[in-house]
């Protein structure tokens, strides 16, 4: 059928059904767009809920990474209000409670730090047992107090290879008194 004849028929109905027909024509493409723009709101939804989804997801992520950070920066905190005025690096090697043959605990120069007071040293202890120097540099680390093993030589006993020599560089941070920059 081509285009002539079906205005031709169209133009052989009687006027009310023309009316009929153009009114039920008007309906179906009104419909049509109608669908067609509710069609396209959902698609665009769609992409919007994706998106926020995505930002969900990360913002997920960020909170997770935050709340280790506070963990972390709420450890370091308390570890620094453990530490009182008269704590040095030999006093806590003391209260640790290991110690070899001999021991030395000598004061070296620590780092700036702004806000911080490092006080470092040296120590020194001769005849330990692997256990005992795992354990020292744990409790070290791990302990009440913000200390940091910047160096460790551990060496073993020429004359008893089962005990071991450590040398390392302790660093207790303590917070800047008042007033100093």
């Amino acid at each position: 059928m081509k285009l002539s004849e079906v205005s031709e028929a169209f133009q052989n109905l009687d006027s009310r059904t023309r009316t009929r027909l153009g009114v039920l024509l008007a309906a179906l493409l009104l419909i049509i767009i109608g669908l067609s723009t509710v069609n396209a709101r959902i698609t665009a939804l769609e992409k919007k809920r994706r998106a926020r989804e995505t930002d969900l997801t990360e913002l997920m992520k960020l909170r997770q990474r935050f709340r280790e950070a506070s963990a972390g920066s709420q450890r370091v905190s308390n570890r620094l209000q453990a530490v009182r005025p008269d704590d040095s690096p030999a006093k806590v090697i003391e209260e640790i409670g290991i110690k070899g043959r001999n021991s030395q605990v000598k004061p070296v120069k620590g780092a700036d730090l702004p806000g911080f007071v490092e006080d470092a040293a040296e120590v020194k202890l001769e005849g330990l047992s692997a256990n005992e120097a795992t354990n020292l540099i744990y409790r070290l680390e791990k302990g009440t107090r913000p200390i940091t093993v910047k160096k460790a030589a551990i060496k073993q006993r020429f004359e008893d290879p089962s005990k071991l020599d450590v040398t390392l560089t302790i660093a207790l941070i303590k917070p800047a008194p008042a007033g100093a920059k």
